[in-house]
């Protein structure tokens, strides 16, 4: 009897496992034939962004081979948490993607008290996408030639000095706020919703410097209109030798690279998520996406999706302190 029994209880398992196998088939058939319709990648930025440019590059690639268009969305709005947390709480469906920065997606979680989502947990990491140097400006008529002067600047007129940035918790943000720190100087940060719109400022004069993404201020710089000071990264981008680093300009301790990175709702499909990895990283390789992005100062990165999960963990680790040392926070 036991064995009979136990017979039977193989039977029913069998016709389970069946049954739960037919009913994974369409989501897994709908899996394996992604995409079936466009696909939107939300920009937590302005038009004219990094994030928006690079997004844009990409989307062009990958539009033949996905077989589907590739749509970029901006939706601009507190520092990128805007856009970033839309996409957070969208469906896990493969067809809402994100590209995003150090401020949404690592530095926000500092400096706010309540994030209305968690980066960590409710978006699904897929590729670090490009990197790209700040380069910290002034007009050309202000009668500042490097960073020491601007910082003598700062601290013979204290109170006189407003920065633009792209956006609060972003790294034309924070890297001023330690620069502030290390050289005991003060200035008023005034946010933007993207480079564009924090360099339009400075040429105004509404703010008297600036250290945003390069693709906003080196076709300024060309032109005359703008002074490049350095560049935020240890060692001279080959975008732009001609730029000192903060650490030649006498600041070793102020260094950081903008960094962007493609990201899912979490609970998306494993076998979506690998597939967009494996595009982005081909388009990445690709001879005329690198030019392009090199023309507009980013340089190409990819990767592992654990990669970047490791990366954003080593990154909340490096700025937390400086954060906290800054006195730095939103809410």
């Amino acid at each position: 009897m036991r064995a009979i029994a136990g017979v039977w209880g193989l039977a029913a398992l069998s016709r389970l496992v069946m049954a739960a196998s037919l009913l994974a088939m369409p989501a897994l058939s709908a899996a394996q034939a992604w995409p079936q319709r466009p696909i939107r990648i939300v920009i937590p930025y302005g038009p004219g962004s990094s994030p928006d440019v690079l997004a844009r590059i990409l989307g062009e690639r990958l539009t033949p081979r996905l077989g589907q268009p590739v749509l970029i969305e901006n939706r601009a709005g507190a520092g990128g948490n805007v856009g970033t947390g839309h996409v957070a709480k969208a469906a896990p469906d493969g067809y809402t993607f994100v590209i995003s920065t150090n401020g949404p997606l690592v530095n926000n979680t500092v400096l706010y008290r309540k994030l209305p989502y968690d980066p960590f947990k409710e978006l699904a990491p897929v590729a670090l996408a490009g990197g790209q140097a700040n380069v910290c400006t002034v007009r050309s008529d202000a009668g500042i030639q490097s960073m020491k002067d601007l910082v003598a600047a700062m601290r013979a007129r204290p109170g006189q000095f407003n920065f633009s940035s792209t956006g609060v918790g972003s790294l034309s943000h924070l890297g001023i706020e330690l620069l502030k720190v290390k050289t005991g100087t003060f200035a008023v940060h005034i946010p933007y919703p993207s480079s564009p719109a924090a360099v339009t400022a400075l040429l105004q004069g509404d703010v008297q410097f600036a250290c945003v993404p390069a693709v906003a201020v080196m076709p300024q710089v060309k032109a005359g209109r703008l002074r490049a000071l350095a560049v935020s990264t240890g060692t001279r981008s080959s975008l732009m030798p001609d730029v000192p680093t903060m650490k030649e300009s006498g600041f070793p301790e102020v260094e950081a690279v903008a960094w962007m990175a493609l990201l899912a709702p979490a609970q998306t499909p494993p076998e979506v998520l690998a597939r967009m990895n494996r595009e982005v990283n081909a388009v990445l390789q690709l001879p005329e996406v690198r030019e392009r992005m090199h023309s507009q100062y980013m340089d190409p990165l990819g990767g592992s999706p654990d990669q970047l999960a490791r990366f954003m963990r080593d990154e909340l680790k490096t700025w937390t302190p400086i954060i906290a040392r800054s006195g730095a926070t939103i809410d």
